[in-house]
Order: C-alpha cells, then sequence, then structure tokens
C-alpha cells in the first residue's frame, strides 16, 4: 500500500503561498512521493496553488482530494487540469466529486438532484477532453462540445469521490478508482473496494486498472485522549453530513474521531495494515494534530511504513 499525505490550500485571511511551497519542499525532502491538496468551498484555489508549486518543487506529484464539479463547467475543468499537468511534466491526479447538498443548494444555489446523472453527464464531456478527444456529449444536465488544443499534455488520472454503490459503479467502470473519506477497513472491505473491482471487471477492465485510495486521520502520540478530542473538534462537521455518517454507521464508529487513526508507532502500524488488508491500493494521512512534535513523528512513520 502506497502511504503518501495531505496537505491543505489553507484558509485563513490572506494565501501564505511562501509557507505553502515551504512545506512542500520538506514533505519532498522527505521523501513522500505525493501531496493531496483538498478543495474546500471557501480555501483559495488548489489547482492555481498547485500549478505555482509545480514550478518550484521539482519531482513531488500532486492530487486533488477533492474538485466540486458544480461550479465549473467540464471544459473549463479540463482547461485548467491539462494546464497544471504541463506546468508540472504530468504529475498532476485529478480527484473530482459532488460535494454535498448543503453546499451545493445552501451555498452555490446549484440543484443537487440526480447526482449519478450528473456525474455520468460531467465525465462525458471531462474525460474525451482530457485524452485530446473531441467531446460531443449533450446531456439532461450538462452539455460539453469541443476540444482541447493542449493535445500533446498528458491526461491526469481521473478519481472519483464515491461512497454509494451507483457512484461506485460508475467510478469502476470509467475512472481510475475513489477516493473515500472517514471509511473505515471493514466497509471498504466489504463495501468499497469489492463494489469499485466488480464494475471495472463488469466493463470489461482488470481488478487492477482501479485503485482505492483513503484519506483518514492520523496522530502518532502516546497521548491518545488529546489527539481524540482534537479529532473530534476538527471534524465534526462530517458527523452531520449524510454520506459520511452513514459510512461511519456502517462501520461502527460514534463519530470521527473513532475513524482517526491515533496511538502509538504500533497501534498505528496496526491500523494502517488493516487498510491495506482491506485491499486500499493508497492511504493519504491527514496529520491533523497541532503539536509539532507529534506531527513530525506521524510523518516520520508514514515515511517508514510506504509501500511495506
Amino acid at each position: 500500500m502506497e502511504i503518501t499525505i495531505m496537505h491543505a490550500v489553507d484558509g485563513r485571511k490572506t494565501l501564505h503561498l511562501d509557507e505553502y511551497l515551504a512545506t512542500l519542499v520538506t514533505l519532498e525532502s522527505e521523501g513522500f512521493r505525493r501531496i493531496w491538496a483538498t478543495q474546500m468551498p471557501n480555501d483559495g484555489d488548489a489547482l492555481t496553488v498547485l500549478a505555482v508549486a509545480g514550478r518550484e518543487v521539482p519531482r513531488i506529484e500532486f492530487a486533488t482530494g477533492v474538485l466540486p464539479i458544480q461550479t465549473q463547467h467540464a471544459m473549463k475543468l479540463a482547461q485548467q487540469a491539462l494546464t497544471v499537468n504541463a506546468i508540472t511534466g504530468g504529475r498532476l491526479t485529478l480527484g473530482i466529486g459532488l460535494t454535498h447538498k448543503v453546499v451545493s443548494e445552501g451555498m452555490w444555489g446549484i440543484p443537487y438532484e440526480r447526482p449519478l446523472r450528473r456525474m455520468s453527464e460531467y465525465l462525458d464531456g471531462l474525460l474525451p477532453l482530457l485524452a485530446g478527444e473531441m467531446a460531443d456529449a449533450a446531456g439532461e444536465l450538462t452539455t460539453t462540445r469541443g476540444v482541447m488544443t493542449l493535445s500533446e499534455v498528458p491526461a491526469p488520472p481521473v478519481y472519483l469521490a464515491a461512497l454509494g454503490p451507483q457512484m461506485l459503479a460508475l467510478a469502476g467502470r470509467r475512472t481510475g478508482g475513489t477516493v473515500t473519506w472517514m471509511t473505515g477497513p471493514k466497509t471498504l472491505r466489504d463495501h468499497i473496494v469489492p463494489s469499485l473491482r466488480a464494475a471495472a471487471e463488469e466493463a470489461g477492465r482488470s481488478a487492477s486498472d482501479v485503485r482505492t485510495v483513503s484519506f483518514l486521520p492520523v496522530a502518532v502520540t502516546d497521548d491518545v485522549e488529546t489527539s481524540r478530542e482534537t479529532a473530534a473538534r476538527q471534524f465534526r462537521m462530517y458527523d452531520s453530513l449524510p454520506s459520511y455518517r452513514t459510512m461511519l454507521d456502517r462501520e461502527g464508529y460514534a463519530g470521527p474521531a473513532d475513524a482517526a487513526i491515533i496511538g502509538d508507532e504500533k497501534t498505528v502500524a496496526a491500523r494502517l495494515r488493516e487498510l491495506a488488508d482491506a485491499g486500499v491500493d493508497e492511504y493519504v494521512g491527514i496529520v491533523f494534530d497541532r503539536d509539532e512534535q507529534v506531527r513530525a513523528r506521524t510523518r516520520a512513520l508514514l515515511r517508514e511504513l510506504d509501500g511495506a
């Protein structure tokens, strides 16, 4: 199992770009092969920041986890993604998703209905454009026609945030895999991984053509209780979002703190082995504890276990 790391584009009052880039340089020097950048509705634009990072940080790979599709047309996203991939020398992985009803309708005023149809039609436009092919997709919710001029830029792999059976089937048929959040090892083993792989095989692909990427909070610490309290506060919003609450319930977790991987090196290593045994191809560590010693200790273990 690959082990990579998340480094968010921060949501403070200004964009501390030099600080962000310095952290990427540190993560690269420590041996991390890929960083995942989240895209929260009120934060800086992840793809813009990664384009700059691609010029300043020469080796580490970049991924988005994940970009919501409702706020931009498939052609606009293809334009951005291909531009970033050209700047970074093909180091981009594009994770996309549908965000949540409370965000789409409550913040943006964009209907959330028929999410499966919306994503399918979006892929009808996005995938050929990324591949340098003509898109000619007239859908019920979105239409995409045209071709990109950046035809020699490699298409970034596309991953779809998928938790339910139908979205997992779509991911397995048409994309490089899925990105999960707040999803524990039993649910990954019994639901996410087999559903994704079965859909790939039913579409004439190999099960190895699709990958499961699992995001979960992690802290290597001896003060487990304090870290659990921090996790409960920091991730409490996910307890109220239906898709994540469903995943927590499937796993038997009372809340997000139960999903967090917290403990000493032996405990955390055992929890990560559970994910690998469940069929996870890549674990993305969300190093959430504010204590710098805990953060450094956590990163050290993640580097040690990468590929083990």
